[in-house]
């Protein structure tokens, strides 16, 4: 099979699976997490390239205002969970609080404590509520994240993508990696677990992340001749996973 009618098989696969979602009303999140440059804008345009925009929506969040900073930390993301039909994709989400705001000291010991302690009941009660939860963890190694971070820096169409928080995503590499160890650890349950997806390549993360999602939230009849994600690029997170170099570190 050519790579062209490849790629379009796996699109017409998501095609039709928000279709059935709409006639179902059933709902699904996806998080997007990873290091910085891991590819999660170009991931998310893969999926929803041919999409509803009606029925689709992306959750990048700000930073929280006054009045959010006083919520009950999950309680901005509920706000923005799917109706009936919809497909709802977060470019970072709530664990933020578990990644950036540990490295970065955006948030008290306490206030991430009590995240870990929170987020498995919260994910919980959204699967047993209905909800299709899928968590995908965007993983690249440390040279390709410096190759990325030079071209977001010297490309002026990347401009945009330009943040603060580039500046040191390499010198706090380590930090990042002990933060993300602990994250996927803490909050890698059964009825949400933490998928990761090897990077470096976007193309070959873009098919495993379409492939999974179809056999993830599709119905049986339309993901059945789709071809399981290759596992060398996507896997499911095991302890064994930090130490084998499946996850960079």
């Amino acid at each position: 099979m050519g790579k062209s009618k490849h790629d379009h098989e796996l699109q017409l696969g998501l095609v039709h699976m928000q279709a059935a979602m709409a006639e179902s009303g059933s709902r699904a999140v996806v998080v997007l997490e990873g290091r910085d440059t891991a590819g999660k804008d170009g991931t998310i345009k893969a999926i929803t390239k041919h999409l509803s925009v009606r029925n689709t929506r992306v959750v990048a969040l700000p930073k929280p205002n006054n009045r959010e900073q006083s919520q009950w930390y999950l309680q901005r993301y509920v706000a923005h969970l799917p109706a009936a039909g919809e497909l709802v994709i977060f470019n970072r989400s709530w664990y933020n609080r578990a990644g950036v705001e540990v490295v970065n000291n955006f948030s008290t010991h306490a206030e991430q404590a009590q995240f870990l302690r929170d987020v498995p009941d919260f994910e919980r009660m959204l699967v047993e509520n209905g909800i299709k939860l899928v968590k995908l963890w965007l993983d690249i190694d440390k040279d390709e994240q410096a190759h990325r971070l030079e071209k977001r820096r010297t490309n002026p169409l990347k401009a945009l993508k330009v943040s603060a928080l580039d500046a040191v995503a390499q010198d706090k590499w380590s930090d990042y990696s002990a933060a993300r160890d602990n994250m996927l650890e803490r909050t890698h349950s059964v009825w949400a677990p933490w998928i990761c997806v090897r990077a470096n390549s976007k193309p070959k993360a873009h098919k495993a992340v379409i492939r999974h999602l179809l056999h993830e939230i599709a119905d049986d009849e339309i993901a059945h001749d789709i071809k399981q994600p290759d596992p060398d690029i996507l896997f499911p997170f095991a302890l064994d996973a930090l130490e084998d170099g499946r996850l960079a570190k």
